[in-house]
This record gives structure tokens, sequence and C-alpha cells, in this order.
């Protein structure tokens, strides 16, 4: 008699359980050897000053990999949900779904990869539904820090799923609709099996702000301003961006964009139905000779980037906008964790040319966060009443404080799932029943690499040990017949030592330890490698307590 195949639901976090940024979730429904897959979306993280040469992090797609995968859902357009479409949807291969604006920065992101003619990326509707398979999505409008948000409710045999993404509770959000509470109010009245919940602000009390406040605040701020102005915000919140725009026109100025970025959201947001009742923007051309009393730029590079707008602008190498005494540079964005010291260098140096800078910190009302502070989180547990509560998007901290929270809140089950764990959903309690491939690719010079590759390794031991380079020529005896040339990258030297003398000594510990090689050794390039190796890595050791890369160049003669 045949085993029974159970239908079950599971939950496969494999990018953002375990940090801010990077989503990619995975919901499998049907019979644990022949799971049915949608994916909810596929973004990046970006790299820092441990990842030498890596701008770009994304998440490990390896399991998905030949899984009969559905669809790929995304939520909004933000970099940690989509920006990994380029480079992995070759691996996941299966059509796109998303909101118009969304769907337009997505294509952008595939014809940049040369793959938009491959990929069938489908555009549903603000509060649209999608089928595929035994998974019925409903997408749920909601209110974040940038266009056209969603929650999904995912509607399986077993139970529903609602998967909030980033969200927000905003009665005022400039731009966009409001969050859909009869949406969410009719789903726990209908019953949720789970809730897989934004976990960013979990440790903030009260509720996120309202961006109609930033709004009112930005303009009484801008209204005072005489000379010119720059605001720094994320291009992608394109309801500060209305409300920057609207205070400068509401003060006599004419705003100029900087950055690529902007220009992008700008030409997304126009193409629905967004930005549509401003003035044209200035050119380039323009700005340069515009009165300083009546002209507003608005800025990429808040967290100071270092090639963005207002990194140049403080350096000085900004080809049309200058800043200096009795200007104005105003940070409507908040510090992301990781990015204080650039954005420390960015200020000092604007504070540097004379131009007064405002923050959140000195004023608060210009700047409200995208996510959900403790308040906003009970009220949604209060609507939605799932029978387990799933925190994601966050840091460990983040997720074990969320899960407290949901308990409080009377929520029946909790689990906190890190990436590559598999949560068994339904049928029975909710459990972890698998762990499987997951972890980080890193974008490396134009190239997907493994996390724990060789070449970041390398760069790394570099970057802290320094190089040193080795040539010499050897004749067919194995006699050294050239001189011994030692090159050092990234080593210091002082006036009692000299660098120059303490290389000539290093080739002489070469020399010696080339001529102690005999026979056979003297025919062997790897056993002359190590011997040199060797003997250099223990004299900088005594030298600068640091063992450098050394890399040994023998020429046979």
């Amino acid at each position: 008699m045949s085993k029974t195949r159970e239908n079950e639901l599971v939950f496969l976090p494999l990018g953002g359980s375990n940090e801010i940024g990077m989503n990619l979730n995975a919901y499998g429904f049907g019979p644990a050897d022949d799971r049915q897959w949608i994916v909810v979306d596929v973004g990046v993280t970006f790299g820092d000053p441990s990842t030498p040469g890596v701008d770009v992090i994304v998440p490990d797609p390896s399991f998905l990999e030949g899984e009969r995968i559905l669809g790929i859902v995304l939520t909004h357009a933000h970099e940690d949900h989509i920006g990994a479409l380029g480079w992995l949807w070759p691996r996941l291969k299966a059509p796109l779904y998303a909101t118009p604006f969304t769907a337009f920065l997505i294509r952008e992101k595939l014809r940049d990869a040369g793959i938009l003619d491959r990929v069938a990326l489908h555009e549903v509707p603000l509060g649209g539904t999608i089928d595929l398979g035994p998974f019925h999505v409903e997408m749920v409008t909601i209110t974040h820090s940038i266009a056209e948000p969603n929650g999904l409710a995912i509607k399986t045999p077993l139970g529903t799923v609602l998967h909030t993404g980033d969200w927000k509770l905003d009665n005022d959000p400039v731009v966009g609709e409001r969050t859909d509470i009869d949406t969410i109010k009719r789903l726990g009245n209908e019953g949720v099996l789970a809730m897989v919940c934004d976990s960013t602000n979990v440790f903030v009390d009260g509720v996120a702000g309202s961006e109609g406040d930033v709004r009112e605040a930005l303009a009484e701020l801008i209204s005072g301003l005489t000379g010119r102005v720059a605001v720094g915000c994320f291009a992608s919140n394109v309801a500060r961006m209305d409300s920057v725009i609207h205070a400068a026109e509401k003060a006599g100025r004419r705003v100029a964009l900087a950055g690529r970025s902007m220009h992008r959201i700008t030409a997304a947001a126009k193409s629905v139905g967004m930005l549509c009742d401003i003035k044209p923007f200035l050119s380039e051309e323009e700005a340069r000779v515009w009165p300083a009393d009546q002209l507003l730029y608005l800025c990429t590079g808040s967290q100071g980037e270092s090639r963005a707008a207002l990194s140049r602008v403080a350096e000085g190498s900004h080809p049309f906008i200058k800043l200096g005494r009795g200007d104005h540079c105003i940070f409507s964005s908040r510090v992301i964790p990781g990015n204080e010291l650039a954005i420390g260098r960015l200020q000092d140096a604007m504070a540097e040319r004379g131009v007064r800078l405002y923050t959140e910190k000195d004023h608060p009302g210009i700047h409200v966060s995208g996510h959900p502070c403790r308040d906003e989180l009970k009220q949604m547990y209060q609507w939605v009443r799932p029978r387990i509560a799933v925190p994601t998007h966050g840091m460990r901290r983040h997720i074990a404080e969320h899960a407290l929270l949901a308990t409080d809140m009377q929520v029946p089950e909790t689990v906190t799932p890190r990436n590559g764990d598999m949560v068994r959903l339904a049928p029975g309690p909710a459990t972890i029943i698998d762990e499987v491939p997951s972890g980080r690719l890193f974008v490396d010079g134009g190239m997907l690499v493994e996390e724990a590759g060789e070449a970041l390794r390398e760069r790394r031991h570099a970057a802290s040990n320094g190089v040193l380079i080795v040539s010499f020529a050897l004749d067919k005896r194995g006699k050294i017949v050239s001189d011994i040339d030692v090159r050092g990258l990234g080593l210091p030297g002082d006036e009692d030592k000299p660098l120059g003398d303490i290389l000539d000594d290093l080739a002489e510990r070469v020399e010696s330890a080339v001529r102690k090689l005999k026979g056979e050794a003297l025919e062997d390039e790897m056993v002359i490698e190590q011997a040199v190796a060797r003997v250099l890595k223990k004299a900088s050791q005594g030298i600068w307590d640091r063992r450098p890369i050394v890399e040994t160049i023998v020429l046979r003669l």
C-alpha cells in the first residue's frame, strides 16, 4: 500500500530574515517531493568596508534552481526587494508580477542586464489578483516610503498568509493611496493562518509619523532660507520628492535634479500619473546661471555615497552645483546603520565650505520612517489576528523582539526562522522542518562569486597586511643571474628605516633562501615560491608585525 503524500504549506526565507535588506522569500505548496513555489521579492544589500571592491550583495538562490517556480511577485521597488533581479532571474527563470510603478523600474534593471526580451513581466493593477497554481495572491495596498507598495494576501487550500512587505500606517501619505484597512480587516475576519511581518522598527515606541507632516515642516523650513538650497533624500521616496518640489515652488524656487536615480524615479513616477502638477525641472545649463535665491537642488547621496551628487558637491567636483557660505543643505532622511562615518565625513566637508546643515536631529519634522513602530505593529495584529506570527526583515534582535510582541498580542504561535530555515505553516503547528543551502553571493568585478571566494579573501588579506612582489632570474643550473627585486605595496617605512632599505634587506634574505635550495628543488617553481614566501613572511612578522601576501616571479634563462 503506497504512503499518502500530504500537502504542506511552507515558508522559506533565503534573504532578509537575518539582516535588514536583501529580501528573497519563497512559499511552497504540495507534497515534499513535488512542491510548487512562488517567490516574493528578489533584493540586494550593499557592501561595506569588510567587502572591499564589492558594492552589491545578493542572496544565494541555489536551493530554488530547478524547482517548480510558478511566479515571482514583487511587493515594491526598493533595491532590497527588486535589485537582484538582473543577476538572479537567469537562475530562477519565472514570470514576474508587479504593479505599474514597480514594473517600470524593473524593466530598466532587466534592460541594463540585457535580459529584458527574455523575461515575462506582468503588470498587476493596485488591488489586483494573481492566480498561480494553488496560490491565489491578492495585492493589498499599503503605505511605505515609495510609490505603490503592496502587501500580499497569499491564499492556499491550507490557509491564508499575509505577507506585509514593508509598510506603515499613514493617513496622509501625500502621494498614492492610504493603507487599505478595510481589506486587512476583511482578511482578519476571514481568518489568517500566518502573518509574515516587517520588524525594522520594533524597538521604536509610538508611530512612524506622516508624510503630510513632513510636507508642512519642509515648506516652513525652505520658505525662510536665502541663498542656494540643496535637499538630500532617497530618490525612491516620491512623496518626499513631491513635498520638496512643492515647498520650493511655494517659496518661489525652481528645482534642478542632481543624480541619476532622481531622473530615473521621476520618470517612473510620471509614467503612472505622479509628479504631474509641477513646473518643469531646470536643466543643468539653466541651473548654472539661475539666481541663487530662486533655486533648489534635489540631490541623491544623503547616505554619504561616494559617487552620489551630495558627495561630489561636498568635494567641489560636481559639474554644475556649487555650494558655499550662505547656502543650505537639508538632509531629509535618516542615517541608515553602518553609514554613520560616511555621512559624518560628507557633512563635515559641507560645513568646511560654509554650508549650513539641517538634519532630523535638529529638525525632527523633516523626516519620518517608512516602517511601522510598535503601536502600528500592535494595530496590525489587532486587525489580522493571525494564528502564527513570522517576524522577518530585521536583524536577529529585531526578530526576537517582534516575536515577544506578537506573543503579548495573544498570537498563539510564533516562529523566528533564519535564512535557509524551511517553516511548515500547515498542517499542524508551525515548525522548522528543514534547513536548505542559503547564503550570499557577491557582485565582484561584474561577476557573481561565492561569499567565501578566494579573490575577496586575498583582497582583505592584502588590505590589512600588504603585498610583497619578488622577481629574479635563474639560469639552467638554478643559479641566480640577476638582481633580486623586492617591491612592497601597502607597507610602511620611516626615517630610521626607509622602505627601500627594508626591501633591500629582504632581497638579501631571499637570495640566501634560494641559494640553500639544491638539486631538484631548484627545478620546482612551487618549492622556490614556498621558500621565498616562508622567509619573507617570517621577516615581515618581525619588522611590521604582519604577514603580507608574497608573489614570486621567477624568470628562467
